[in-house]
């Protein structure tokens, strides 16, 4: 039986549910999953501009496992820039702060202390809603 590995702390879900290449030929190409936590290690040490040691600490995790889930995401970033394939973001070993939402009809994502156990989307009011789940 593999180890069984401790979830990583996220402070939000990524926007997006993933990415794809324009202008590739059209050739059916298996996606790149894109863990939570490999996004948020992105987020936390390249767009925020965090040391690793401050960013493993926000995710509650050693710093030479941050800096592994920092490169595992660089190079599945760079393989799927340098061979045209999609990104797919995945939940993974990751745990929510808190518990989030989906829009499904203009995908926004929204928290509920930002929209207070709302029933309906913030931005374009549908009700057709789904959670995201895997929270602490």
């Amino acid at each position: 039986m593999p180890p069984r590995t401790l979830p990583r702390k996220i402070i939000a879900p990524p926007i997006f549910k993933g990415y794809k290449p324009y202008g590739c030929p059209k050739k059916k190409k298996e996606a790149i999953e894109l863990l939570f936590e490999e996004y948020e290690a992105i987020k936390l040490a390249d767009y925020d501009c965090m040391h690793q040691i401050d960013g493993a600490k926000i995710m509650g995790i050693s710093r030479p496992t941050f800096a592994r889930i920092y490169e595992t995401a660089r190079k599945k970033i760079a393989q799927a820039l340098v061979e045209g394939k999609e990104i797919k973001a995945v939940i993974g070993n990751a745990v929510l702060e808190t518990h989030w939402s989906h829009c499904k009809n203009c995908n926004k994502r929204f928290s509920d202390e930002e929209c207070q156990k709302r029933k309906n989307c913030p931005k374009c009011n549908s009700e057709n809603i789904d959670l995201i789940t895997n929270t602490l």
